[in-house]
């Protein structure tokens, strides 16, 4: 496939990082910091990156940062805080701690966009991931309805919405690894 489709990327890099002991995104595989290893990726894929961080740093890179709207309530308020900037009806969300990510793993997110599903996530190794995942960006007023009442689970929100689970063949499963603490680096160096 390989040709850019009208989807804007929300690269999510707003975590406390305390079990890595320093900001995931900066942190260096194979010389590269793995937010870069993920805009990389998905550069070809996407119309626009945006980074949402209240980390100034990440302007290095030279996308567009938006500090999180709601703070302190974790990646579903940075998915809310991706959709309400957001211009296109779909997004690619995506956290920092996956620098293995392939083009492969997110075509196949891509190819599985309908007018009938509002997200559209990826099983790998036997759990769903919904932060690697499509969202329409209409799942913006169901996220700030959750979030003013309190719920921080993304997985309670997408109770409530159509949802297509892409389910990773094996050999893929490796690109979709969340690297959290040193030892889980040390595993892929």
């Amino acid at each position: 496939m390989n040709k850019k489709r009208n989807i804007t990327a929300i690269i999510l890099a707003g975590g406390k990082s305390s079990r890595m002991g320093t900001d995931k995104g900066f942190v260096s595989y194979k010389n590269k910091p793995f937010v870069q290893h993920i805009i990389d990726v998905i550069r070809p894929l996407v119309n626009e990156i945006i980074i949402i961080s209240n980390n100034s740093n990440y302007d290095i890179f030279g996308l567009i940062r938006f500090e999180d709207l709601i703070t302190n309530t974790g990646p579903l308020a940075g998915i809310y805080t991706g959709l309400h900037h957001s211009k296109t009806e779909y997004n690619l969300v995506i956290s920092c701690d996956v620098p293995l990510i392939s083009s492969e793993v997110i075509e196949k997110l891509i190819e599985q966009i309908s007018d009938d599903v509002d997200v559209v996530q990826l099983q790998s190794n036997g759990r769903e991931m919904p932060l690697i995942a499509i969202y329409k960006k209409q799942c913006e007023h169901l996220i700030k309805r959750k979030l003013n009442i309190g719920e921080r689970r993304v997985r309670e929100v997408l109770k409530q919405c159509k949802v297509k689970t892409v389910i990773l063949e094996k050999e893929l499963e490796v690109f979709t690894t969340n690297i959290n603490t040193p030892t889980d680096l040390k595993n892929v160096l």
